[in-house]
């Protein structure tokens, strides 16, 4: 199990098209990924539950991921977040 604490640095947050891209990633992986804003945690492969967290630009999440893949699972999500999810 890793994790990794990003901040969310687009100006419109986790909304339906950067937590589509993020699911999307995340379901590329056979681990198990979880992402959480303080208290609780949702599944990185929801995108019910990406939109839930109510994540604006500036907040700062927990990804963690757990499994044989979970090195480029986190790679690839930290990527979408340096990339500004391409916005």
């Amino acid at each position: 199990m890793i994790e990794m604490k990003l901040t969310v640095t687009n100006k419109t947050g986790l909304h339906a098209r950067p937590a589509a891209l993020l699911v999307q990633t995340a379901s590329k992986f056979t681990s198990e990924i979880t992402i959480s804003k303080g208290e609780g945690d949702v599944n990185a492969k929801s995108i019910m539950g990406i939109m839930a967290l109510g994540a604006n630009e500036g907040t700062e999440v927990t990804i963690i991921a757990s499994g044989a893949d979970e090195q480029e699972a986190l790679a690839s999500i930290k990527e979408l977040f340096d990339n500004n999810f391409g916005e």
